[in-house]
């Protein structure tokens, strides 16, 4: 009796597109091998079934390139935002329309070879992995200051939040088209993707890829911007933050009885006469910032539960793109 013929595995592309007017074509021209039946290294059967182009509404003309391309190929599907949301809840609006039986998301710079898709799937079905994330195998395509505060800022969420799989994701993943699709329909404003996805998934892998250069466009990313990711992630992982804080008030209350127990000493065992202003300076500045940083983080998971709780939406997807401002 012939064996069964493999399974053929059926993957949606989501790719969120802030400044791709010179970089979609080319990148579409790589997904186009991809529409026909394919086989990964490992024999596996796959096929992109189509490719969501998630126009975040950009100041280029994207628009414009992703109507053209979806004229010229039916596997191109945009996507239209209301106003730019960013690239995490672009990349949600992308897997809440998806219909493939997985998911990978990829940018639209040029930095992650289609190609490899293959590659990814082997990893998903040989480990029964749930999501599958990129493990760049060579330094990515930064300056070094880029590269350094974003070593520096996973090391710091993976000891801060002990995951160390926290700090080894990448916007190169492949995701079960089912987690996919619940995490875009669930997931809160303000919630970072990857923290979201660690929510509910518990298999994870990573596949060794090497990232390409950049094609010739300007990051949408200002180290502002990046910033302001960091603390997404850092504030919507949990509430190890807050245990945080009060380990510090702790410790500031065992720092302040050490400062009297000493002065005490000095007083009645050395006679040395305590002065009172250099202390009261150093001890007042001291436990004033950590009053201050306790408020701030507290403020910071005020200002994320309120905006879930006002209702404010993640993303609002149009029927019709909102077009970029003429230039002036």
């Amino acid at each position: 009796m012939p064996s069964a013929e493999p399974t053929l595995h059926r993957i949606s592309l989501v790719v969120p597109v802030y400044r791709g007017e010179s970089t979609l074509e080319t990148l579409v021209n790589e997904i186009l091998p991809l529409t026909q039946e394919t086989h990964t290294p490992g024999g596996h059967r796959f096929i992109v079934n189509e490719l969501l182009l998630v126009h975040d509404c950009g100041p280029d003309r994207s628009d414009l390139v992703i109507e053209r391309l979806a004229a010229e190929h039916p596997f191109v599907r945009p996507v239209w935002l209301s106003r730019n949301y960013g690239q995490h809840a672009a990349t949600l609006a992308g897997m809440a329309s998806a219909t493939g039986e997985w998911v990978v998301t990829l940018d639209e710079d040029g930095q992650q070879d289609p190609l490899d898709i293959g590659r990814m799937l082997d990893t998903a079905l040989a480990g029964a992995f749930q999501l599958v994330y990129c493990q760049p195998t060579n330094p990515p395509p930064h300056g070094w200051l880029r590269n350094a505060a974003s070593r520096t800022a996973k090391a710091i969420t993976g000891k801060v939040l002990g995951n160390r799989a926290i700090g080894r994701f990448n916007s190169f993943r492949m995701v079960d088209g089912e987690i996919a699709r619940t995490l875009a329909a669930y997931c809160g404003n303000g919630v970072y993707l990857d923290v979201g996805l660690f929510w509910i998934t518990g298999r994870i892998g990573h596949c060794p890829l090497a990232l390409r250069e950049e094609m010739d466009r300007p990051s949408g990313y200002t180290y502002w911007k990046l910033l302001g990711h960091f603390w997404n992630l850092i504030f919507t992982t949990g509430t190890r933050p807050l245990r945080l804080i009060t380990l510090m008030g702790f410790s500031s209350v065992a720092f302040a009885m050490l400062i009297a127990l000493y002065a005490l000493y000095l007083k009645l065992m050395g006679n040395v006469p305590v002065q009172g202003w250099t202390s009261l300076l150093i001890v007042v500045a001291f436990f004033s910032g950590c009053i201050l940083t306790a408020l701030g983080v507290i403020a910071e998971y005020m200002a994320v539960t309120m905006g879930i709780v006002m209702g404010k939406p993640l993303y609002v997807v149009a029927t019709k793109p909102t077009r970029a401002a003429p230039p002036g």
